[in-house]
């Protein structure tokens, strides 16, 4: 079993000292080391933002791209490699905003990945603006009179869209949150987890306003009970329920079907086509 130092990287941090996004890398450290996962089973993939950071401060395959265009490249990586451990690392500007459009869609595909979203309802990167989960009324450095636009829930749009895997963790509740991602890597097709990761330079609340609201799910809460589900994803204020909120049995994942149809095995094990292989697959397209 590999050690947590071994996803240790050499690249400077950049994130702000005591940033609860600290917390999250430790916690998909500690998730990898249950796993048994060594940095060459994993690849992350990100956009942009101080979330799609974090695949640079891990010792693993990465690949960082354009705002908002981590899914789509994580569903490709899957597809041609589902031997990887494929992770996407996002905020919730870059994922519910630039994204958004990938995320639902993601939903209906059914990629074998992981979503994880730095929820801290803001733009950290560009200095403060409100995001698509800025709550409203909220003062930002763009909306000086508050945001007049309802958020988004996406933990409630992803469950009304059938998502097989939601979550919602703290980023200051390391241990719990591991837990929470162990289990969202585990299940097969899309795994979307949100996690709740206040600014500490531009957001609006301090983080003891969240540790004195968030509330771990009980044994009394059956994640298969979509309504019950749906109920606590709802709840945001005084109290936020924490845990894996809704889980049902898998459906088939993409590219199951092409891969156990059309190729022999993964694309990335498949060999390279010779020069007459490749004119003979350009003619059926080339008059």
């Amino acid at each position: 079993m590999p050690s947590i130092e071994a996803y240790n990287s050499d690249v400077e941090n950049q994130w702000c000292p005591g940033c609860p996004n600290f917390g999250i890398l430790q916690a998909v450290k500690k998730a990898f080391v249950d796993l048994d996962k060594t940095p060459d089973q994993i690849c992350l993939v990100s956009g942009i933002g101080q979330a799609a950071k974090l695949p640079h401060y891990l010792r693993c395959n990465l690949f960082n791209g354009l705002h908002g265009r981590a899914i789509p490249v994580a569903s490709g990586i899957q597809v041609a490699n589902p031997n990887l451990t494929t992770l996407v690392v996002t905020g919730d500007g870059d994922c519910y905003g630039e994204g958004g459009n990938h995320f639902i869609h993601a939903i209906r595909r059914n990629p074998d990945i992981t979503v994880m979203v730095h929820n801290n309802e803001i733009y950290a990167l560009t200095k403060g603006q409100a995001s698509p989960t800025t709550r409203l009324g909220e003062k930002r450095s763009l909306q000086v009179k508050g945001v007049d636009i309802e958020p988004l829930n996406m933990p409630m749009i992803a469950i009304t869209n059938n998502c097989t895997f939601v979550a919602r963790g703290f980023a200051r509740k390391i241990d719990h949150l591991k837990t929470i991602l162990v289990e969202a890597v585990k299940h097969p097709g899309l795994s979307y987890v949100d996690v709740i990761q206040p600014c500490i330079t531009w957001g609006t609340r301090p983080v003891t306003w969240y540790e004195e609201r968030v509330q771990e799910l009980g044994e009394d809460h059956d994640p298969g009970d979509k309504k019950a589900a749906l109920e606590k994803a709802l709840i945001t204020d005084d109290t936020i329920p924490i845990g894996i909120l809704y889980r049902t049995e898998p459906r088939s994942a993409f590219a199951h079907r092409y891969r156990s149809e059309v190729t022999e095995g993964p694309l990335a094990e498949m060999p390279a086509m010779t020069a007459d292989q490749l004119k003979d697959v350009l003619a059926r397209y080339i008059p």
